[in-house]
């Protein structure tokens, strides 16, 4: 496979504080993987994805992109990023329909793709139905589902999730995983970190483990498994993480 982002020597601090959060990250994704990013609150998940998405400046290091045997700057690479935030990122007072209007526009997506792409994706989230009512009348499912369907309006070619089915039912997470599987064999390349692991075992192809800053383990799932005699995700976090509570 080959390397769609490879991070060398990362580091992130933040002004004033008094350690990095990001501390001396060294990390390799390949293109069309689902790769997941897990550890306990507060390790660098959510900085860490901020720096590869260019939310956040590193301190020092570097981050390399590879798409269509191209290396890319953050900035070249942005059209063809998609990002599903763990806070709903959308407008309420607007109908499923005119949000994803307003961000197809924002990539420049003529009216004529952006109008088909708009019914596609609709037709796969289970939106159709109500595309013309306000999304702040939704379930919280209709609300994950129509957050992930603007992250795929720009049908990205590296796709961030973060916590993308929390606080969903059983039918929307289904719905869910199954179009990322769905964009994952198209060949869209997956970052996810998520707090339910038994979907993350399921879905991922290899993860990393990060704990204050630094990256512990990183391999698939059943070498992680079998290399610390554990039977689960749940069980691996604790035995390299530790047991005491994080705020």
């Amino acid at each position: 496979m080959e390397v769609a982002i490879h991070i060398t020597d990362l580091v992130k601090r933040y002004k004033n504080a008094d350690k990095n959060s990001l501390d001396h990250i060294d990390l390799a994704v390949h293109q069309g993987e689902k790769f997941g990013i897990f550890g306990p609150n507060g390790a660098g998940k959510t900085t860490l994805i901020s720096v590869l998405c260019g939310i956040l400046e590193p301190t020092s290091g570097k981050v390399s992109y590879h798409f269509d045997s191209r290396d890319l700057a953050i900035r070249e690479l942005l059209p063809h990023v998609g990002f599903v935030p763990q806070d709903f990122a959308f407008y309420p007072e607007l109908t499923p329909m005119q949000n994803l209007k307003y961000f197809g526009a924002l990539y420049g997506i003529s009216s004529t793709v952006l109008a088909a792409r708009i019914d596609r994706l609709l037709e796969q989230v289970g939106l159709n139905h109500v595309k013309d009512k306000k999304v702040g009348t939704f379930s919280g499912g209709m609300k994950r589902r129509i957050n992930l369907a603007i992250g795929l309006i720009n049908q990205p070619k590296l796709l961030f999730l973060d916590e993308p089915t929390v606080g969903v039912d059983v039918q929307s997470k289904v719905a869910i995983v199954s179009l990322l599987e769905e964009i994952n064999r198209d060949g869209t390349t997956i970052i996810y970190t998520s707090h339910h692991l038994k979907e993350a075992e399921d879905f991922c192809d290899r993860i990393a483990l990060i704990d204050e800053g630094k990256i512990i383990a990183i391999d698939t799932l059943d070498q992680l498994l079998q290399a610390n005699q554990v039977s689960n995700l749940e069980d691996l976090l604790i035995r390299l993480t530790g047991k005491h509570l994080r705020d």
